[in-house]
């Protein structure tokens, strides 16, 4: 698969545009294809995470001043309505801009799929896994970003041109090298380190591009067209990662490019990933180039310095930890961290499993395609539900049904091996991956868009931006430490036993590999995946049963509860 993805869905868009938190609808309207995914990020993976995460809001002042000078002219007056097509080149700027930071998210959510069919433990997917955490963490170095420029190159161009310089570099650096980062040196396997250390970066230069981007949309757009900014961020993001996993896995397939493009069968894809990083690798030097010589930012929007943006970094770091400090937010934030530690072993772990028992992972990336018109319909229903006084409500319901989706994907994946046919799938096998799919779809949104209706419900009016993501930042952790953890433990609880050579273990691969070195061969006893599933879901309930009532409870604060009075 692609990665379906099985984590949360992402938070696009930049939240800090407007301080009471008024674009939170157009976000949930537009977000994920489903990430990191975060979401989203997702997560990866089947092919379960992209990735879910919450934008740093740049600096409120400075940002809604640049948007009302934007709306008269120089002698004070009014100015003129204008439609969004008077903008399209500033549109179609940002949409293709977002389309490249999808890219690198889409390539490392497949990264983890193809190592699987080169049968690397399930602790080198662990590690792997953390490529996945800097959308997540990006809050911590984003008043960074926001504050330290060189004004004249430009407020947001002094970080996006040297970040996308060095995106298009590593992937140049990685087309040479990734073949044999992936194929190790025959014995030892992929070099799961460097592989590691390269998608993080890779990763960490995506999330200051987002930063920097985002901020951008804000005085790139006037003011009335300022709302297409979280189009343009959930559309290319989308297409990105679209492009760099599903399309990707698809054309990088012999088994896919043989049976629907070629008349003469081949032994590789139509693309290798070598071939795949390089091309993008030169669009991101190229197009790079462009923009920083073709075009300028608003010099008067970045004129005059206010307080806030000499000040800010300190500031903001502040006025976090006075946020965090609140009893109300404490615990909520607690529990955001802990909530999802019940769906962790299917949303890490199934897809993976799906491609160990011979599932081709290119037909499970193509499985996300006819999710889409869910995806985008989905946020739309449920928000009618959570618009009220009590949106946790719906999370509190959807929240057992998830988990029970989570025992199903585990029936599915013990069902696998059995629907296996001359080396292929039946399309009924397909169909009902599909629809546990989306069954799954439709919980995760209930849960994710009553949240986010939660955010926007306490977010202090006065910093909406910074409050409400730092509540996405602390949601989003609670998604990706539960699933780094959950791959981490697969192998441990996984029992294993040598037949057919007496006195040899499997309990590792060294092990394993001297079982078969004696004409044994390692049968597992009990998969540590089923073990996860099933402690996972008890420990989902036992949250759901007591800590889950907890979280109710806190829609019946009062509003005062939840504001900082150290930012008024």
């Amino acid at each position: 698969m692609a990665v379906l993805q099985l984590n949360d869905a992402r938070g696009y868009g930049h939240l800090g545009a407007a301080a009471n938190g008024c674009q939170v609808r157009t976000i949930m309207e537009h977000s994920e294809l489903g990430t990191h995914k975060n979401g989203r990020q997702r997560k990866p993976i089947v092919a379960f995470d992209v990735k879910e995460v919450g934008n740093y809001p740049m600096d409120l002042e400075i940002e809604e001043e640049a948007l009302l000078h934007d709306s008269d002219n120089e002698f004070g007056q009014p100015k003129m309505h204008r439609g969004v097509r008077a903008e399209l080149g500033n549109v179609s700027l940002l949409l293709f801009l977002y389309v490249l930071q999808g890219i690198p998210l889409g390539l490392a959510g497949s990264i983890p799929l193809i190592m699987q069919s080169k049968n690397v433990s399930y602790k080198d997917q662990a590690y792997f896994s953390f490529v996945f955490w800097p959308f997540s963490l990006k809050l911590l170095w984003a008043p960074l970003v926001d504050a330290l420029y060189v004004q004249r190159f430009g407020r947001r161009k002094s970080w996006l041109v040297p970040t996308q310089y060095l995106l298009g570099l590593f992937m140049l650096y990685l087309s040479v090298t990734v073949d044999s980062l992936l194929e190790g040196d025959g014995r030892r396997g992929p070099d799961i380190l460097t592989i590691t250390v390269v998608f993080f970066f890779l990763a960490f230069l995506a999330a200051t591009q987002d930063i920097a981007v985002d901020g951008w949309a804000l005085t790139m757009l006037s003011r009335e067209n300022v709302g297409y900014a979280s189009t343009c961020n959930s559309v290319g993001q989308t297409a990105g990662y679209f492009l760099g996993n599903v399309l990707f896995l698809a054309l990088e397939s012999p088994d896919f490019c043989n049976k629907y493009l070629r008349f003469e069968p081949k032994a590789t894809g139509v693309v290798t990933i070598s071939d795949f990083l390089f091309f993008w690798g030169i669009v991101f030097l190229v197009s790079t180039t462009l923009v920083a010589i073709m075009k300028s930012e608003n010099c008067k929007q970045q004129a005059k310095k206010s307080r806030v943006e000499t000040q800010g970094v300190m500031d903001t770091y502040r006025l976090l930890f006075s946020i965090v400090k609140m009893p109300p937010v404490f615990t909520f934030c607690s529990l955001l961290l802990t909530a999802k530690i019940g769906f962790s072993a299917a949303d890490a772990v199934t897809g993976l499993k799906l491609v160990e028992a011979g599932v081709p992972k290119e037909q499970l990336a193509l499985l996300a395609v006819p999710m889409v018109p869910l995806q985008i319909l989905l946020p739309i229903v449920i928000s009618k539900y959570t618009a009220g006084p009590r949106p946790l409500d719906i999370f509190y319901k959807a929240f057992p049904f998830r988990l029970l989706i989570g025992l199903g994907y585990a029936l599915l994946v013990w069902w696998t091996p059995s629907v296996r046919q001359g080396g292929g799938f039946p399309m009924y096998y397909y169909g009902v991956v599909l629809f546990s799919y989306a069954l799954h779809q439709v919980t995760l949104y209930s849960m994710y868009v009553a949240t986010m209706a939660f955010h926007a419900k306490v977010s202090d009016p006065m910093i909406g931006g910074t409050y409400m993501t730092l509540l996405n930042t602390m949601t989003n952790l609670g998604g990706n430490w539960p699933s780094t953890l959950a791959l981490w433990l697969v192998d441990p609880l996984t029992t294993k036993e040598c037949q057919g050579a007496a006195g040899q273990r499997c309990g590792s691969p060294e092990e394993a590999g001297l079982c078969s070195q004696e004409g044994g061969v390692c049968v597992t006893l009990l998969d540590g995946y089923y073990v996860e599933s099933v402690v996972c879901v008890l420990i989902g309930f036992g949250w759901w049963l007591w800590l889950g009532k907890r979280m109710k409870l806190l829609q019946q604060e009062n509003l005062s509860a939840w504001q900082c009075r150290v930012a008024k």
